[in-house]
C-alpha cells in the first residue's frame, strides 16, 4: 500500500509539473519597454499649474489594469484637482511630493516614501514651492478611464500646506 501511495503521489507530481510546463510554454512572453520607447509630454495647461514633465513607463494590459509614470514637477507645479476611479500609488523618487484632499488636509512625503490615494477622492499633488520633485505613480484603470479632471487647484489651497 505504501509503495502504491509513493507512485501515485509521484506520477500526480509528474502530470502537475508536466501541465504547469505547458502552460508556462502557451503564456505570452515578457515585454521589455526599453527606457524612451513610450511616450513622454509636458503636463497639459488644463490638468497642471506651472512646468511638469511626464514620461510614460508602461501601459496598462489586458490583465494589468495599471500603468506607471514618472512625473516630474517644477518648484511650485502642481495637478488640478481630479480622481482616480481605480486609485493612484505614488512614489516619491526625488525631492518632496504634498498631496492634497478636499478637506483642506495635505500629506508631504520625501524620497522612498509612498502614498495611496483610493479611488473616487478627489486630491492634488506636486513639488513644494522651493523645489523639484519627481515622483513614480501607478494608477489603476476602470470601464476605460484612469482619471477624472476638474479645476484647477488655487493658489490658496496650494498654499495652505
Amino acid at each position: 500500500m505504501k509503495r502504491f501511495l509513493l507512485i501515485f503521489t509521484v506520477v500526480a507530481a509528474l502530470s502537475v509539473s508536466t501541465a504547469c510546463a505547458a502552460q508556462a510554454q502557451d503564456a505570452a512572453p515578457q515585454v521589455f519597454y526599453r527606457e524612451g520607447s513610450q511616450k513622454s509630454f509636458k503636463g497639459p495647461a488644463e490638468y497642471f499649474t506651472g512646468d511638469v514633465r511626464v514620461v510614460m513607463l508602461f501601459p496598462e494590459n489586458a490583465t494589468a489594469h495599471y500603468s506607471g509614470a514618472y512625473v516630474t514637477f517644477a518648484p511650485g507645479a502642481r495637478t488640478a484637482w481630479h480622481m482616480h476611479p481605480a486609485g493612484q500609488h505614488m512614489i516619491v523618487t526625488s525631492g518632496v511630493a504634498l498631496t492634497g484632499t478636499r478637506d483642506g488636509k495635505v500629506i508631504a512625503f520625501k524620497e522612498g516614501e509612498t502614498v495611496w490615494c483610493p479611488a473616487g477622492i478627489d486630491h492634488w499633488h506636486g513639488a513644494t514651492p522651493d523645489a523639484p520633485m519627481t515622483h513614480l505613480v501607478i494608477t489603476g484603470t476602470q470601464d476605460g478611464k484612469n482619471a477624472v479632471w476638474k479645476e484647477k487647484v488655487t493658489d490658496e489651497q496650494y498654499a495652505h500646506h
